[in-house]
């Protein structure tokens, strides 16, 4: 179920290169729409949350398989949207492919339901308990402007939700609403066709409508990327309700790279290009770019002059949307009146922007300013002059929480214990002598972290284990075998994983 369209606030799909003209899409959800869609949601869900993971891992597959067969529709409408470019779109639609079909291999395990049963001894009055895992209920899904298919409709929160039991009501982003539009048609679709009531995914559109639904009694928990100041506010929302509910935000994040007087000596060239690379990919739009950078002063000079050829070669690009163009140009010229910028080839374009890095170099009692360590999205970063490694580690230490944090050092060196003892408290994710540029989707990853890199850093938002946050405990105590649930029966029909213990008072 979609928003119904009004004539007088029409959605519109905007061509990012300026090529077409705008294109109507739908009408701004207002509060009776969204009244409508939760009730489907949340009348949908019991049948879908109590089927057999099977069940459910099925329909994940033919997700997959759908997006694969609607490659070239999908690319070609949210490179319109987003001028992000074939190639990143096509690697987009086969990453949500890759992690629905991962997503179904994790719930057909049955290990995320994590079954215990801990047996009961009547004699002693000890009680049997039993305890599984189920489904939130409704979950708002807020899609992300630089992922308009892996961070949105079609994406990580939305469909670890579907496969934890949860229905969906995702917020379409205005930087890509025809692709919105046309995942969750495919995806609704697929239920269909399986016989699944497609109420169990609806969409909305507009900035009110988000706010409403956070607040709407139906919805039970909330997934969103997007910017702190978006975030924090619908956060509130979601905290300030009669029934306060769970939010998963995932906010900003700076991802600080240290480099070790040791990694300079061996490898300064090679990293100064590899971070130029990073800091500059998808037009430096991804959450875990590397906005900054710790050189030591013996090869300031010689990385600078490497990230000044390495940026010579970096054209000009379009940002996803113009708020986040006019953003970065703010923000480079306030950087820019502190500390020199180094500058990529100049568009014809005047929308582009030209890549840029700004060097900063400090004396060992300097404050750092709040520009050097705020995240910028597009192509920028600040490279930081250390004179020791210890003035270092104190820079680091200040910094806000990140996604991820980088240490180039070598095989033996006597600095890195200190910098990956002050990164531990800061990230969700360690990165060593590579760049944390992209996120795999696997059993393993962590995409979370302090706040404001996330609101929650016990959880992830990619990988098998982000499914765990729309799920909560269920315990069973001296209940009636006919009244359990399947995987808590002695039978375990479902025949999942089950830890059971002797038991204890």
């Amino acid at each position: 179920m979609t928003s119904t369209i009004n004539p007088d606030q029409m959605v519109m799909s905007t061509d990012a290169r300026g090529n077409s003209a705008d294109v109507p899409v739908a009408g701004a959800t207002n509060q009776h729409d969204i009244d409508q869609i939760t009730a489907a949601a949340a009348s949908a869900q019991p049948e879908w949350g109590q089927a057999r993971p099977s069940q459910r891992a099925d329909v994940l597959r033919k997700f997959a398989a759908a997006f694969a067969d609607h490659t070239d529709e999908i690319v070609a409408t949210a490179d319109r949207e987003t001028a992000l470019g074939v190639a990143r779109l096509t690697g987009e639609t086969q990453r949500i492919a890759a992690q629905a079909t991962l997503f179904a291999d994790v719930i057909e395990d049955g290990r995320y339901l994590e079954v215990m049963v801990d047996p009961g001894d009547e004699s002693a009055g000890v009680p049997e308990i039993r305890r599984y895992l189920i489904p939130v209920g409704t979950v708002a899904v807020f899609g992300a402007s630089n992922f308009p298919l892996a961070f949105s409709v079609p994406g990580g929160d939305t469909v670890s939700a579907l496969a934890a039991g949860c229905a969906v009501v995702a917020k379409a982003h205005p930087g890509h609403p025809a692709t919105s539009e046309l995942a969750a048609h495919i995806m609704r679709r697929v239920l269909s066709d399986a016989g699944w009531d497609p109420g169990l995914l609806g969409l909305v559109h507009g900035e009110s409508a988000g706010t409403a639904l956070v607040a709407h009694d139906r919805t039970d928990a909330v997934g969103f990327t997007g910017s702190e100041l978006g975030g924090r506010a619908l956060h509130d929302v979601a905290s300030g309700r009669p029934r306060p509910i769970p939010f998963y935000g995932e906010l900003g994040s700076v991802n600080p790279v240290v480099v070790t007087p040791s990694a300079a000596q061996d490898r300064c060239i090679e990293i100064a290009r590899e971070y130029v690379a990073s800091a500059t990919l998808s037009a430096g739009q991804f959450c875990t770019k590397p906005g900054v950078i710790f050189v030591p002063s013996s090869h300031i000079d010689e990385f600078t002059e490497q990230v000044t050829l390495a940026l010579a070669d970096c054209p000009s690009a379009h940002l996803l949307t113009t708020p986040i163009r006019d953003r970065f140009r703010s923000h480079v010229d306030a950087v820019g009146s502190e500390a020199p910028v180094l500058q990529g080839a100049t568009g014809t374009d005047g929308d582009q922007v030209q890549p840029a890095i700004a060097v900063v170099r400090l004396s060992e009692n300097r404050e750092m300013s709040a520009h050097w360590y705020a995240e910028c999205f597009g192509p920028f970063s600040v490279i930081v002059e250390y004179d020791t490694p210890e003035t270092c580690v104190r820079m680091v230490a200040s910094m806000p929480g990140s996604l991820t944090a980088t240490l180039h050092c070598a095989d033996v060196d006597p600095d890195a214990p200190a910098f990956a003892a002050a990164f531990a408290p800061l990230a969700g994710r360690l990165v060593f002598n590579g760049f944390p540029t992209g996120v795999r989707v696997s059993h393993a990853m962590h995409h979370g972290g302090p706040f404001p890199s996330s609101t929650n850093p016990l959880h992830t938002s990619v990988g098998a284990t982000s499914i765990r946050r729309w799920l909560r405990p269920l315990a069973y105590q001296n209940a009636p075998e006919a009244l359990l649930p399947p995987p808590l029966q002695d039978s375990n029909t479902w025949d999942v994983p089950r830890t059971k213990s002797s038991g204890s008072s």
